[in-house]
């Protein structure tokens, strides 16, 4: 069996605290009955996959949803109501993060878009005086800007050259099946981060993955 010398994280419901329902609700009041069915963690419409790889800008966007609320719903309330489901980031995984990276290569990889990104660094720099993310990690890779997206194999192939890490050697953690099916799928170890647990149940006290998880 390889060592495990690289992890790679996911963002939202790994290390950052996020809550899908509360976007689904905030468009529920704007006027748009069934967002759960174009938007959420499993699956989501071309407009919001467009979005993730950076194909069309924040205005395209905005103006995509607008066909589908009243029209005197104005472009900063759709803002709010698309960021509502980014919560936090707790300081506990901040240090663990800090802490890891004496005994792990760490990169990011996140399906996100300018407007989230955009709003959770200034969540960050509120809660923690962190002006981005770039210091916790070797590198961050988001898919609006790498123009690729989990679970596409692509996507994985991508990080793994550009980090110059070997698949066997890897791990990956998310919160969503597809994005693990995907992982695997590209040869690189992956484990699911679910309701039950938090990404610090996985390591030891030595900030080493537990042995019996691998």
């Amino acid at each position: 069996m390889h060592q495990i010398k690289n992890i790679i994280f996911d963002l939202g419901g790994v290390l950052f605290n996020i809550d899908y329902h509360k976007t689904i609700a905030a468009f529920e009041d704007l006027g748009i009955s069934d967002f759960d069915a174009i938007y959420s963690q499993a699956k989501q419409s071309d407009l919001f996959d467009l979005f993730e790889t950076g194909k069309i800008s924040e205005e395209e966007f905005i103006s995509g949803l607008k066909k589908q609320l009243p029209s005197n719903i104005n472009n900063q309330e759709i803002i709010k109501a698309w960021n509502a489901m980014l919560l936090n980031l707790p300081k506990e995984r901040i240090e663990f993060l800090k802490n890891i990276r004496n005994n792990y290569s760490i990169v990011l990889l996140s399906n996100t878009n300018e407007t989230h990104i955009t709003a959770f660094e200034e969540i960050i720099w509120e809660q923690n005086e962190l002006k981005n993310l770039d210091p916790l990690f070797d590198k961050v890779y988001y898919s609006s800007r790498i123009k690729l997206r989990k679970p596409n194999t692509e996507c994985f192939d991508y990080v793994i050259n550009d980090s110059k890490f070997k698949p066997e050697e890897t791990l990956f953690f998310d919160d969503s099946i597809q994005h693990i099916e995907g992982s695997l799928a590209a040869g690189i170890k992956a484990l699911h981060v679910d309701n039950s647990k938090t990404i610090l149940d996985f390591f030891d006290t030595d900030y080493k993955l537990k042995s019996i998880l691998l």
